[in-house]
């Protein structure tokens, strides 16, 4: 992995974030990413091998898991970050749109020229809407991930014991998850940070849209809306 690399995507969002934004940025690649990548994916590494059932019959420990685990923890992790990190990249291209815009401008009409965006260091105009269409989506995609694991997992904590009758197996067998207690502490963290992702991203967005509407009320008319 190339931290430089991401170094370069989190300046380019900084700059034109608000300290509810930076917080945010500082939740996702350092709580979640890290602990997605450190610890997490080691803790569900066995999950498959070590799912254990009481018989001996042939797939009904395939079909047992199957059952209680659709869809894996670290995989809809991996797809909930992908997902929620997208907007941040929309902004960075649209930062990059504007900047070139800037010097194609000056190479054009010579460095004295007014420039094309007023105030570079400020959301304006149709790179205010992407950013805040990238706080209503980050924050949906949140809700969403919430919604599904809740319904995968409920309240979010993993039992010790399973019980199982689809067949082929025999009977009813009891089947036991490994590591349920390790893996509860980091879904509960997760889902903790994601929350606190959520609450964050919709203070941003409420905080933009105020200060928005006030400077209309102060400039007195619509045209710098």
């Amino acid at each position: 992995m190339n931290w430089g690399v991401f170094e370069g995507l989190l300046s380019g969002v900084n700059k034109y974030s608000t300290a509810f934004g930076r917080v945010w940025l500082s939740l996702v690649f350092i709580f979640r990413l890290l602990v997605y990548v450190v610890a997490a994916e080691r803790v569900w590494s066995d999950d498959h091998k070590d799912f254990d059932c009481n018989t001996q019959q042939p797939g009904c420990a395939n079909v047992c898991y199957d059952h209680f685990f659709p869809v894996s923890h670290i995989r809809l992790w991996a797809l909930q970050l992908i997902l929620v990190t997208c907007p941040s990249l929309l902004v960075i291209m649209h930062v990059a749109y504007r900047e070139a815009k800037e010097q194609r401008h000056r190479a054009a009409a010579g460095d004295d020229c007014r420039c094309v965006f007023p105030n570079p260091g400020k959301k304006r105009g149709g790179l205010w809407w992407t950013y805040l269409l990238s706080l209503v989506f980050k924050a949906g995609v949140d809700v969403v991930f919430l919604y599904i694991f809740h319904r995968f997992y409920r309240n979010y904590t993993l039992p010790r014991l399973v019980k199982c009758e689809l067949p082929p197996c025999p009977n009813v067998v009891d089947c036991f998850i490994s590591r349920p207690t390790e893996k509860t502490i980091f879904t509960l963290f997760m889902v903790v940070t994601t929350c606190i992702c959520v609450m964050l991203n919709l203070v941003e967005a409420t905080y933009l849209i105020g200060k928005r509407c006030r400077e209309c009320v102060l400039a007195g008319s619509g045209k710098s809306c």
